[in-house]
C-alpha cells in the first residue's frame, strides 16, 4: 500500500502549522515546506493533495510569494486558503486587487454562508461562522471556477473547480472560530483527495523504530536527557529500538519540581539501556549563588549543563549518533527559505562541537506536540510523564524570584507541589493548560498562632489557551483556592501570604520571569 500525504505549501502564514495540525488530527500524515521548494521536490514527496497557506503578502506585488505554477499542472487537488486562494486565482486566470471601502475587506468573526452541493462543504450546515483575515479582492474568479461561499460583503469567500479539484477559500478554516472548520478540511482530504485515514501513532511508532534500527545499526547512541517531555519520549523511542546501544544522560540540576527526578529515572527501569543520573545539584548552586538576573540564570544553567554533559560523554568515548528531542515546531519555526522564521530554536540551530559523534539523529522531527504525548502512550511510559506540563528549562530557577538558595528551592518545591495536588483533586486540571507557583522575593508580616512572623508571598499562577500565543487566567473557585492557601500557609515553613495572579497574557507572559 503506498503512502498518502498531504503537501502544506507555507507562504509565511500565522496557522501553518495549525493546519498541519489540522490534517493530522484527521489521520492523514502532511508536511510543510516553504513556499520556495522547487517542482522537483514535490514531485519527489508525491502528495496526494496540496495546500496553500495563507500569508501577509498581497499576490500582486512583485516581491509576493509565488511558487511555480507548473504545480496546477500535476493532477494533484489544491486547496488554497486566504493568500492561497488568491495566489490561486491569478495563477489561472482571474485577478486579484487591493480590497477598497466598499467591497470585501473582512476581518474577524463573519457569517458565511455555503454551497452544500460542493464536496467541501457537503454534509455541512448551509450558514456558518467563518473567521475572516484579508484585505484583498478577488475582482474576477478564474474561468471553470464557480462560486461556492459568499458573505453579505463578498460574493466570493469560496470557489470551486471540483473538475480539477481545486478550491479556494478566502477564510481560515483551520482556526476554531470557524464552525465546522476541520469538517471542510476532512472533506477536502477524504471526499476530494481520497484520503484512507493511516496516519495513527501506533503505526508511526512501529516505522520510527524499523527506520532507527536500520539507521544506528550496531552503532551507539548518546542522548541529553532533560527530563521533559519530547527527550523522555525520544529516549523511550530509542530504548525500544536499541535497547542497550543507547545512553541517556540524565543531569539533575536540582531545580526540577518535588520528586521529578525520581519520577523521570523511574520511568526508564523498565528499559534495559545505560542509564546516567548525574547529581549536579551542589555545583549548579554554587554557579548561581548570589544571582538575581533572570536572563544570566538562564544562561549559567545552560553553559553548566554543557559542561556536565561534555564530562559524562567523554567518559563514555566515542558515539556514532548524538540523538536530539527536537520536534516539528522546531523545525518549522526554525525557518527554511524566507517564509515564517520565528526563531532559532536550540536544536536545531547548531551542532554541539563537544562530543565526539558521526551524525545527529533525531527520531521525533516530524511529529508535533500532542502526536509526541501519545507516541509517549504508545511507548509505555507513565501518564504523569506525557502529560507534563510546560516546563522552562531552567526549571524553578525563574519560578524563585531573586537570589537562588537550596532552603527557597525546597520551599517552592513543596508549596507547588501542594497547589498542583489540590488542582489535579478537585478536576480542575482538565480545564487549566498550565498551572504553577512561583516564590516572591517579598517578605511581608504575618501571624500565626500568638506569634509574628516575617515570610515570604508565594504567588499562584493558572491559565487557559490553546496555543499559549495568548492566554487567560483561569477562574479557580474560591473554595478551592482558600484550600490551597490554607494548606501550604499551614504545611509549608517560610509562606505566610498568598497571591493569585490574575493577569492575562498579553500584557502579562505566562511565565513570572
Amino acid at each position: 500500500m503506498s503512502r498518502q500525504a498531504i503537501l502544506v505549501l507555507d507562504f509565511g502564514g500565522q496557522y501553518n502549522q495549525l493546519i498541519a495540525r489540522r490534517v493530522r488530527e484527521c489521520s492523514v500524515y502532511c508536511e510543510v515546506k516553504p513556499y520556495t521548494v522547487s517542482l522537483e521536490e514535490i514531485r519527489a514527496f508525491d502528495p496526494m493533495g496540496i495546500i496553500f497557506t495563507g500569508g501577509p503578502g498581497s499576490v500582486y506585488e512583485e516581491k509576493a510569494p509565488h511558487v511555480d505554477p507548473a504545480v496546477f499542472q500535476l493532477g494533484v487537488p489544491v486547496l488554497g486558503i486566504c493568500y492561497g486562494c488568491q495566489l490561486m486565482a491569478q495563477y489561472l486566470g482571474g485577478s486579484v486587487t487591493a480590497a477598497q471601502a466598499d467591497t470585501a475587506r473582512e476581518y474577524g468573526k463573519t457569517e458565511t454562508f455555503y454551497d452544500t452541493g460542493c464536496r467541501l462543504f457537503q454534509g455541512l450546515p448551509a450558514q456558518g461562522i467563518s473567521w475572516m483575515s484579508h484585505g484583498d479582492y478577488m475582482a474576477r474568479v478564474p474561468e471553470g471556477f464557480r462560486l461556492v461561499g459568499h458573505t453579505a460583503a463578498c460574493p466570493n469567500a469560496a470557489i470551486a473547480d471540483e473538475a480539477r479539484g481545486f478550491y479556494g477559500v478566502q477564510f481560515h478554516p483551520e482556526v476554531n472560530h470557524t464552525e465546522h472548520g476541520v469538517d471542510m478540511i476532512r472533506n477536502f482530504l477524504y471526499a476530494v483527495c481520497g484520503a484512507r485515514g493511516e496516519w495513527t501513532m501506533g503505526d508511526y511508532k512501529k516505522t520510527a523504530i524499523a527506520a532507527i534500527r536500520e539507521k544506528v545499526g550496531d552503532g551507539r547512541v548518546l542522548l541529553a536527557l532533560s527530563g521533559g517531555v519530547d527527550s523522555s519520549v525520544c529516549a523511550a523511542l530509542l530504548a525500544e529500538a536499541v535497547g542497550r546501544q543507547l545512553t541517556c544522560v540524565f543531569v539533575d540540576h536540582g531545580l526540577m519540581r518535588l520528586n521529578e527526578g525520581d519520577e523521570v529515572e523511574a520511568a526508564f527501569s523498565k528499559w534495559d539501556i545505560n542509564f546516567i543520573r548525574v547529581d549536579a545539584e551542589a555545583r549548579f548552586l554554587l554557579k548561581l549563588a548570589g544571582e538575581s538576573d533572570p536572563e544570566r540564570k538562564r544562561k549559567i544553567i545552560g553553559a553548566e549543563f554543557i559542561r556536565v554533559f561534555e564530562e559524562e560523554a567523554r567518559k563514555i568515548g566515542k558515539v556514532d549518533f548524538l540523538a536530539q528531542g527536537t520536534i516539528y515546531p522546531d523545525v518549522i519555526e526554525s525557518g527554511a527559505g524566507d517564509a515564517a522564521v520565528i526563531k532559532s530554536h536550540h536544536n536545531v540551530g547548531g551542532l554541539p562541537d563537544y562530543v565526539d559523534f558521526k551524525e545527529i539523529i533525531e527520531p521525533l522531527r516530524l511529529l508535533f506536540k500532542d502526536e509526541v504525548r501519545q507516541l509517549g502512550r504508545e511507548l509505555g511510559l507513565p501518564e504523569y510523564l506525557v502529560s507534563r506540563q510546560p516546563f522552562p528549562g531552567p526549571g524553578l530557577a525563574i519560578r524563585v524570584i531573586g537570589d537562588l538558595t537550596k532552603e527557597k528551592l525546597d520551599i517552592l518545591r513543596e508549596a507547588d507541589a501542594i497547589y498542583r495536588q489540590e488542582i489535579a483533586a478537585a478536576g480542575e486540571d482538565r480545564n487549566i493548560n498550565q498551572y504553577f507557583a512561583v516564590l516572591t522575593n517579598t517578605r511581608s508580616v504575618g501571624v500565626m498562632g500568638d506569634g509574628r512572623t516575617y515570610d515570604y508571598t508565594l504567588a499562584l499562577r493558572a491559565v487557559t489557551t490553546s496555543d499559549f500565543m495568548t492566554a487567560d487566567w483561569a477562574r479557580i473557585p474560591y473554595d478551592l483556592l482558600d484550600k490551597i492557601s490554607s494548606r501550604i500557609v499551614n504545611e509549608v515553613r517560610g509562606i505566610n501570604r498568598i497571591v493569585y495572579d490574575v493577569t492575562s497574557k498579553p500584557p502579562a507572559t505566562i511565565e513570572w520571569e
